[in-house]
């Protein structure tokens, strides 16, 4: 902080954070040195403002058939500036020009899961959080796009051969199943003897 005239007994502290609890101290100087610092202020609190710090990392993607699932790193409580923190989160169909808009009221979350069962299989949307507290609605973040859920695979593996190599053992091959835009990658198979 800056030296203040020997003369004057009064100062404006500014660049505090708002909502947050302070107490200061007092220390005189001269040509010979630092003296002993004041005891410590009463406790103040800053006045509410609106949130400017919106949420990072946001992502997704996965869940389930006809889900969007929705992720960010959660607010510092530092960074909420007020009471009746919470997020807000907007998201489109890629190429869309309206916004689905939905408050998560929770501080703690990091976690938002739009179900509708009109969402088709891996369908990109745009996606943007932003916070708000009982002061108003602060910053978005910038737009990310991410993937509603896969479907489950839609047809068989065909091919299916059978040889014999030992006493005690089958090897089984198949032609892998395409990819599918609509039901996703196939992260494996699952082989059945009878």
């Amino acid at each position: 902080p800056e030296v203040i005239n020997g003369r004057t007994h009064k100062a404006t502290v500014v660049d505090l954070s708002p909502w947050v609890e302070y107490e200061f101290r007092v220390v005189a100087s001269n040509s010979v040195g630092i003296g002993e610092p004041s005891r410590p202020s009463p406790l103040l609190k800053t006045k509410a403002a609106v949130p400017v710090v919106a949420p990072t990392n946001i992502g997704g993607g996965g869940g389930s058939r006809s889900e969007l699932v929705i992720t960010w790193e959660p607010v510092s409580e530092e960074l909420q500036n007020g009471e009746g923190f919470g997020y807000v989160v907007m998201f489109r169909p890629l190429g869309s020009t309206t916004w689905t808009k939905a408050v998560v009221a929770s501080v703690e979350s990091s976690k938002y899961i739009y179900r509708n069962e009109s969402i088709t299989p891996l369908s990109p949307f745009e996606v943007k959080v932003g916070v708000y507290n009982n002061e108003g609605e602060g910053t978005l973040s910038s737009i990310s796009v991410i993937y509603s859920g896969e479907d489950e695979p839609q047809m068989a593996p065909v091919g299916a051969s059978a040889l014999s190599v030992s006493a005690a053992a089958v090897e089984v091959s198949w032609l892998p199943i395409p990819w599918n835009r609509h039901t996703g990658r196939v992260l494996g198979y699952e082989v059945r003897g009878w």
